[in-house]
């Protein structure tokens, strides 16, 4: 087949075993992976007017991940020169070798350049390029054969799934286990976990503070959005050192197929080798949306709240100063103050120790930790001495019991006995915190639970 003649995909793929020169729109596109030698290799699916009801994948290797396509978007145009059609399986495929095969890359349908922004090494532009280049993206115009993917908020997340997500990078870290973290936000309130963890285990294995092994230094806590949860995604890919060079701290991204996890009742996600990243135009409509939602959130009292505890928080507790406006827990934990009073809406997830009988010293006086959790961060809050008193506010060991059990959401029988081991969804409540961010101690004082 001539280096020069460029075929539709319909005709490609019967010149089984022959070198063949394509024009096509990438469907699809896989990260740079490693083979089991010493080159990187990457997956593509291709289709053009001639055959847009089946994609054909394209298997391109190279000695480095820079000799591969590094595709900026689906709906973009490649062209392929000298790539070899296999069949595999009854499986029609292209094979490009970068020892004779050469790539152009150019933008999709919304481009208005001929000048490709990716070649190979071994590539020449030709006479008829840009005619070629112009009649796809007519095409692409006038069609609907790439998909407009769904993004999906962080609230939206109600299981264990792989989704798209419209997002900030706040921060990149590397953790003490050496994986590469990113922290991601989008302003919304990701759905409360239940959590599974026995009241008994607490002691000798606590439920975490953050999914992180060490959490970022207070001056990077500082720099963090105070409402809205962020997600901590870990890099799973061989080609860690390209997904960094993507990444850009402080702008919006699209991640495709990001694996949503939980893990001890906190929210994580995985970006993996068939995970994709893209940059987003600054006047993209996402962001818009996103920006103005919590823009909204940051100016009213009640829109501090977290969204799950809408439309009211449970009235199983009370506090004193309902003129105070709320704040988040990342508000407490970012204070600037050596000490302030916060009034949070919280749920109450884990407490130490566990046992009513156990809350008083010896010496009488009240000394209890509890953990405590909003959409936006946990921490550990202390109930002391007269300020246990005020909060638990009751005479009688039973009647504590019932108290502590309902805030912890310890499931209940018919006739209200606690079904210990099971899995637990504690009510939002209000609490009042006295705080000494700069050391990280927490009180809960000024208010009562009810029960």
């Amino acid at each position: 087949m001539g280096d020069y003649q460029f075929l539709m995909l319909k005709d490609a793929i019967t010149c089984i075993n022959q070198k063949v020169s394509l024009f096509s729109v990438i469907l699809d596109f896989t990260l740079p992976q490693r083979t089991k030698g010493t080159d990187y290799f990457c997956k593509l699916k291709v289709i053009d007017e001639s055959h847009s009801e089946f994609w054909v994948p394209v298997h391109v290797f190279a000695q480095e991940i820079d000799g591969l396509p590094l595709v900026a978007s689906v709906g973009d145009i490649i062209q392929l020169s000298r790539v070899t059609m296999t069949v595999h399986e009854g499986d029609v495929y292209a094979i490009f070798n970068n020892k004779f095969s050469s790539f152009a890359l150019y933008d999709g349908k919304d481009g208005d350049s001929f000048h490709p922004y990716k070649v190979s090494l071994r590539f020449h532009a030709r006479e008829h390029d840009e005619r070629r280049i112009a009649s796809l993206r007519k095409w692409l115009a006038s069609s609907e054969v790439i998909d407009v993917p769904n993004f999906s908020l962080l609230r939206e997340i109600d299981r264990v799934v792989c989704v798209n997500l419209a997002c900030k990078v706040l921060h990149i870290s590397k953790t003490t286990n050496d994986k590469w973290m990113i922290f991601l936000w989008d302003g919304t309130d990701a759905p409360p976990i239940s959590i599974y963890n026995k009241l008994e285990d607490e002691l000798h294995n606590p439920l975490p503070l953050h999914f992180e092994p060490l959490p970022p230094s207070r001056d990077v806590l500082c720099t963090f959005p105070t409402v809205g949860t962020i997600l901590r995604v870990i890099l799973d890919v061989d080609c860690v050192t390209y997904i960094l060079q993507l990444l850009k701290v402080d702008q919006w991204m699209k991640f495709f197929h990001v694996f949503c996890k939980m893990h001890e009742g906190l929210w994580y996600g995985v970006f993996t080798s068939s995970s994709m990243i893209r940059d987003m135009p600054n006047d993209d409509i996402l962001i818009f949306e996103r920006q103005s939602n919590c823009d909204q959130r940051s100016l009213g009292e009640l829109d501090r709240m977290p969204y799950w505890s809408c439309p009211w928080p449970s009235k199983i507790t009370e506090v004193k100063r309902i003129d105070v406006p709320f704040s988040t827990l990342m508000d407490v934990l970012t204070c600037k103050k050596e000490t302030n009073n916060f009034r949070c809406v919280v749920r109450f997830v884990a407490v130490i120790p566990w046992r009513v009988e156990d809350f008083r010293a010896p010496c009488g006086a009240y000394r209890v930790r509890f953990t405590l959790e909003d959409p936006t961060a946990r921490i550990h809050a202390y109930a002391h001495a007269e300020n246990g008193e005020e909060f638990f506010n009751c005479s009688s060991t039973d009647a504590l019991k019932r108290k502590v059990i309902k805030l912890l959401g310890v499931p209940a029988s018919r006739d209200g006995e606690a079904i210990m081991g099971g899995a637990r969804n504690p009510p939002w409540v209000q609490c009042y915190l006295k705080s000494n961010p700069i050391k990280q101690r927490h009180w809960i004082f000024e208010t009562k639970l009810l029960g």
